[in-house]
């Protein structure tokens, strides 16, 4: 008996240590690689690209750990630790495109989450369908990526630029119901050209008696902008409607302030929330402040919202603004198609097909709120959108008057083109 007893004891033993043998060198989880592209050098990467790259470097940081609050939990990606790959996107559209090819082709990344240049989206969204790679447009606003042919594996994670030009003029309508006419200054290529079209559709149908003055379009980063702002002041508009961003947008607030064109004219920024901080004691109180969409000091209260905007805030010593929001709302959208392909394929990596699969049409909630994939056949985002005005309150920079405008008063139904649907006068 004492011999069966010792025999059943070493066989124990034997189990035991074998099982932690086969623990101890079971492979751990292949990393995930993602390519994260954005201006880390030239006149966008202070108030677009650093932001951003800021909120990936966190982000993953947070998601490798499991410090994300649920439904973002699960350590790195369905439990494989992530890897970023950080690019510059300074450069032009041909080098960033070969760009593109080394992350997938020699730095063998799984997916890629980038773009703040429209231009740039535009040149690689095709490459990314070539090579069947994710790729989640972050930042970059043209209606054009998913309005002009089907995507199989480009995603976008937020609304496009309609809904900035379409929140803005049904703003205006709110606070400003009177106005005769408007003009504006935008950036000549995709970006600013789309942005003043819409806008100026949507000002037709909700002013059908106002008037352009002027549609002044200086090409991308001039930074000199008198001439500009001589015929906007000449124009007397009631309404001064831009698209400009990053150093552009900065040097136009700095350059058109002192010259009273504020005073004269309500000044749309439909991107100056990312100017609130940097220029703080220079926007006169009244300017109208986009954020393109629900995001920075426009975000929606929640828990993830606080939480969010205090772990940026400790890490880097000032709030995340919107390209920050942009870039997590991204992250957050690819880790839970991942990991939705993965639970479906039983726990086994799945492929870039399934993973398309798994976001195509997908609901999720970031900092910002609840976005769903509902356009461009599940691929393009939309949520809410909202605008304020600046009003210095004690030395710091508020935004006041904030009205929210629903996904389907600024964004079009599904299978109908901005254009179209703004000229039909927003009707589904």
């Amino acid at each position: 008996m004492v011999l069966k007893k010792t025999v059943y004891s070493l066989l124990g033993t034997l189990l035991t240590s074998a099982t932690f043998l086969a623990q101890a060198q079971a492979p751990a989880p292949a990393e995930i690689k993602i390519g994260v592209v954005t201006f880390l050098s030239g006149p966008a990467a202070s108030p677009f690209g650093v932001p951003a790259r800021n909120a990936a470097e966190l982000m993953i940081e947070k998601f490798n750990a499991g410090a994300v609050p649920a439904p973002y939990n699960q350590k790195g990606i369905g439990g494989a630790p992530i890897k970023m790959v950080l690019i510059d996107e300074s450069g032009t559209s041909t080098s960033v495109v070969t760009e593109y090819r080394n992350l997938v082709q020699r730095e063998k990344v799984d997916l890629v989450v980038g773009y703040i240049s429209s231009g740039n989206c535009l040149a690689v969204a095709p490459v990314a369908e070539e090579l069947k790679t994710i790729t989640m447009l972050f930042d970059c606003g043209t209606p054009r990526i998913f309005e002009e042919g089907k995507k199989d594996y480009v995603f976008r994670a937020s609304n496009h630029a309609t809904a900035d030009s379409v929140g803005a003029a049904l703003y205006l309508k709110s606070i400003k119901p009177n106005i005769k006419n408007y003009g504006g200054i935008n950036q000549n290529y995709a970006w600013g050209q789309d942005s003043w079209k819409d806008f100026d559709g949507a000002m037709k149908v909700l002013f059908p008696q106002s008037k352009v003055t002027t549609s002044q379009m200086p090409k991308l980063f001039a930074g000199q902008y008198n001439a500009e702002i001589s015929a906007l002041m000449s124009s007397k508009s009631d309404v001064v409607h831009t698209s400009f961003w990053s150093g552009d947008l900065e040097a136009f607030i700095l350059q058109s302030v002192p010259r009273g064109l504020y005073k004269s004219s309500t000044v749309v920024l439909t991107t100056g929330e990312t100017a609130m901080y940097r220029l703080a004691s220079k926007i006169p109180d009244g300017t109208v402040i986009g954020a393109r969409g629900p995001y920075g000091v426009l975000a929606p209260k929640s828990a993830l919202n606080d939480w969010y905007r205090e772990n940026f805030t400790d890490r880097y010593n000032t709030p995340p603004n919107y390209a920050a929001y942009q870039m997590t709302h991204s992250l957050m959208a690819v880790k839970l198609a991942w990991e939705k392909a993965q639970a479906a394929n039983n726990g086994a990596r799945p492929t870039a097909d399934q993973v398309a699969a798994a976001m195509r049409g997908m609901s999720y909630e970031g900092p910002g709120g609840v976005h769903k994939f509902a356009l461009g056949n599940g691929h393009q985002a939309v949520s809410e959108t909202a605008y304020g005005r600046t009003k210095m309150v004690k030395g710091q920079m508020t935004i006041v008057d904030v009205k929210r405008f629903p996904a389907e008063q600024v964004m079009p139904p599904e299978g109908i083109k901005s254009e179209d649907w703004i000229a039909k006068g927003f009707k589904k």
